[in-house]
């Protein structure tokens, strides 16, 4: 077995400045509500966030998600067909016209077309009775435990129903996927028909946040007369990015504005630098390597956290190395809190020096 003597080192990596300085106080006239910041994976503001309500189109979020994720696997054409006309907002299909999965995201996303979002379901399940089940599974997967999900458009259903949180839990996982926030982040884009071939239509994009306020990155909108207004955005500004949610809000893109400003003049950001530390080798072509501790950005509440690290190394490696394998690891702490756990790799690799390498190194050390 391997000796291993642990080597713990404590670190104060850089100071912590601040992006704002104070944050005032906020409130909406929305039936429920969440502000969410991804970075620091906290709820800075909440209303009712976990109410089941109904929540209109933003629907469309969770039907463009499994929209997208099919386009990548294999972006098949949908033929516009008589089962899939639905009443409400539309992207105007006709029948038998040709479009995309990822050109019926356009659809869904921009002019929130309960046309395109019933024929991307039919074509993926065959129907909206089985694409609901596949809706209904991602949300378990993402954990959205008070969301039941129906209809892929967002058309009134007694058993159709979210919550804020679990929205903006929802929206989390969107904006990690490219193609979702290049779609719902245009003002406007056009959709060129596979069928008719010389058909170009271009959509405007009903989320007025991306004209009125400059940090507003992703975002869908939502509204019946038994849902209210919805409303489902992401904002992103110097390195923070955050969710806000309100269902039945008469006042959403003021609520939602305000919001986002409340939300950025809270959190605080944190950068410990990175460093370069030295290893020793046994028995290798080298007898010392290098690891990288990286730079590593916090976000918190606190205006003045007193972030550290530790770093959990052995004291020394046997060959070979491989690089990319792991070394140790450097957690990071807020105070006594640990914040993050971060694997260290090598980064070459060193082979087996083929000679007694034992007499070596014990001359080594004496």
């Amino acid at each position: 077995m391997k000796k291993i003597a642990a080597l713990m080192v404590i670190c104060l990596l850089g100071l912590p400045f601040t992006m704002e300085i104070s944050a005032k106080e906020i409130s909406t006239s929305a039936g429920a509500t969440v502000l969410y910041c991804v970075e620091s994976d906290t709820v800075l503001y909440q209303k009712n966030m976990n109410k089941q309500m109904k929540m209109a189109s933003t629907t469309k979020i969770m039907t463009t998600l499994i929209t997208l994720e099919e386009a990548e696997k294999k972006n098949k054409t949908v033929t516009f067909t008589k089962d899939m006309i639905e009443e409400g907002s539309s992207m105007y299909l006709k029948l038998g016209e040709k479009v995309t999965l990822k050109d019926l995201c356009v659809g869904m996303m921009l002019p929130s077309g309960n046309d395109a979002a019933t024929a991307a379901a039919m074509s993926i399940s065959g129907s909206k009775e089985d694409f609901a089940v596949k809706m209904n599974d991602k949300a378990k997967k993402l954990g959205l435990k008070d969301s039941h999900f129906v209809t892929p458009s967002g058309l009134d259903d007694e058993e159709h129903y979210s919550t804020a949180h679990d929205m903006a839990m929802l929206m989390k996982e969107c904006i990690r996927h490219k193609d979702f926030v290049e779609i719902s982040g245009s003002k406007s884009k056009s959709v060129s028909f596979v069928s008719p071939r010389d058909k170009i239509v271009t959509y405007q994009n009903h989320n007025r946040l991306l004209s009125e306020y400059p940090y507003c990155i992703a975002g869908k909108t939502g509204y019946t007369m038994a849902a209210g207004r919805c409303l489902v955005t992401a904002a992103k500004k110097d390195g923070v990015t955050l969710i806000a949610v309100t269902l039945n809000d008469r006042d959403d893109w003021n609520d939602h504005k305000n919001l986002f400003d409340y939300g950025f003049s809270k959190i605080h950001k944190s950068t410990l630098k990175g460093k370069t530390i030295k290893t020793q080798i046994v028995g290798g072509t080298k007898d010392v390597t290098s690891i990288k501790i990286p730079t590593k950005n916090f976000y918190t509440e606190e205006e003045n956290p007193k972030i550290t690290s530790k770093i959990f190394l052995s004291s020394f490696e046997y060959a070979p190395v491989k690089k990319g394998s792991k070394a140790g690891c450097v957690v990071f702490y807020d105070g006594k809190t640990e914040l993050e756990c971060v694997d260290l790799t090598y980064t070459e690799d060193i082979e087996y020096k083929h000679e007694n390498f034992i007499i070596e190194f014990f001359r080594g050390l004496f």
